[in-house]
């Protein structure tokens, strides 16, 4: 049986990239660091490499509770640390007093660096705190660039990764019913939508399943998909209980936010 057979053809080529990476540690008896990967890439990384053959795959994203992690790929009897992951921590100086940042202005200024969504981390809010982590070789380019966020002028303050605040958001968990697995059917269900409410966000290029716009309303969601929706929301289709003697499948979904 392919390897392939367990992925969605999507992620096809994440999987020859990680086979690439598998390859490079084997052969070069060294390690190998990733950039940060979302939830759903670590746990492609975890199922391909394995825990019991000479490679073995490690991840940290700054701190315990980070949502996106760099993975480090080394033989079996390597101890990777903290600093092989080569993460830069900051927190934003700016105005607080008088002005409001949010998370799609931070996001947008790094993203008009030039840089990739996966040199950046985690972007975490508490209060007026702002925080976020980068991979460490983009640090001093990011340093000099990062001036402005909107129309706040910033500054990018270095911290240790034992500063960073907690990532992990509190969420609520519901148990439902639902005719289908299909993408639009599980977001009506989330956030209370009819499935022709639905559709036009999903052409629209307004939702997400695992960080990664996804065009088609039919498309077959997962237990451990992230889903998201432009204004709504985003939730975890936690796990697929299995179905009712009515042909229903019972589901648990984790909210994060306000529903």
């Amino acid at each position: 049986m392919s390897i392939y057979e367990h992925f969605r053809r999507e992620e096809h080529s994440f999987i020859d990239q990680v086979l690439d990476w598998k390859n490079v540690v084997q052969d070069e008896y060294r390690s190998k660091l990733s950039d940060f990967l979302d939830p759903r890439q670590q746990n492609i990384v975890s199922s391909i490499i394995g825990t019991s053959g000479e490679v073995t795959a490690a991840f940290f994203g700054g701190s315990e509770t980070a949502e996106r992690k760099r993975a480090l790929l080394h033989p079996d009897y390597m101890v990777p640390e903290l600093d092989d992951f080569e993460i830069q921590a900051y927190e934003l100086e700016y105005p607080a007093k008088f002005v409001t940042i949010d998370h799609p202005q931070v996001l947008g200024t790094l993203m008009g660096l030039g840089l990739k969504r996966e040199k950046f981390g985690d972007i975490i809010f508490s209060g007026e705190k702002i925080q976020l982590t980068a991979a460490r070789e983009t640090a001093s380019y990011i340093e000099q660039q990062v001036t402005s966020v909107g129309k706040a002028k910033v500054s990018l303050r270095p911290i240790g990764l034992e500063e960073l605040l907690s990532a992990k958001e509190p969420y609520v968990e519901d148990v439902v019913t639902v005719s289908s697995l299909r993408l639009d059917t599980i977001l009506g269900e989330a956030f209370r939508l009819s499935r022709s409410k639905v559709k036009p966000f999903i052409q629209s290029e307004k939702t997400k399943v695992n960080w990664k716009v996804i065009h088609d309303p039919s498309f077959q969601v997962e237990g451990g998909d992230m889903l998201s929706m432009r204004g709504k929301g985003r939730c975890l289709l936690h796990s697929v209980e299995g179905q009712t003697k009515k042909g229903k499948y019972r589901i648990v979904l984790r909210f994060y936010g306000k529903r």
